[in-house]
């Protein structure tokens, strides 16, 4: 009994780790691609290792991008979905609208889903929200970048993203920190 007990709980956790990287995998291959403008934030962590901290444009929503009137007092975690559309003529995407509900993209768009927090940053005009692609790790020692950091995404269908690439100035982040 023991034993099938052992084999029970290693097939389990098993099925939840190969389940795991499938998702992750599977949004990678099948997700829509966007490109997210980020804004300064210092990278360096001496606890964690080589990470580059992503702090994106799209993290400050405005409060006026809500369909439903929304406070700046949302409790931290709420759940918000925010659509994203290409920006005027650069690549990059924006915030075109957002909700505390799931919300379905339009054409041309994606739906991305995060979590509220709360930061000293926030002007009262805007929701902070983080999308878990906040941090990005590097090899060590190369986590002091210096220049434009953009971020090249996957977004599935129901919200999730993952990080494909991150650049410095135009130029994929390994090669441009070789230089």
């Amino acid at each position: 009994m023991k034993i099938k007990l052992v084999i029970l709980v290693l097939a389990l956790q098993t099925a939840w780790l190969l389940g795991t990287v499938f998702q992750q995998e599977n949004i990678l291959r099948s997700g829509q691609v966007v490109l997210l403008e980020t804004k300064p934030v210092d990278p360096r962590d001496p606890l964690r290792g080589d990470f580059v901290w992503l702090n994106y444009q799209i993290s400050d929503v405005p409060l006026n991008c809500f369909a439903a009137p929304v406070k700046t007092n949302l409790p931290p975690g709420t759940r918000i979905f925010v659509a994203l559309a290409p920006v005027g003529t650069n690549q990059f995407w924006g915030v075109t609208h957002a909700a505390t509900e799931q919300i379905l993209a339009a054409t041309n768009e994606v739906v991305l889903r995060g979590k509220s927090v709360w930061t000293w940053r926030n002007g009262g005009d805007s929701i902070h929200v983080e999308y878990g692609l906040e941090k990005y790790f590097v090899a060590e020692g190369t986590g002091h970048p210096n220049g434009k950091l953009t971020a090249q995404v996957a977004v599935d269908a129901v919200g999730r993203a993952r990080i494909i690439q991150v650049f410095v100035n135009g130029k994929p982040y390994a090669e441009a920190m070789k230089e």
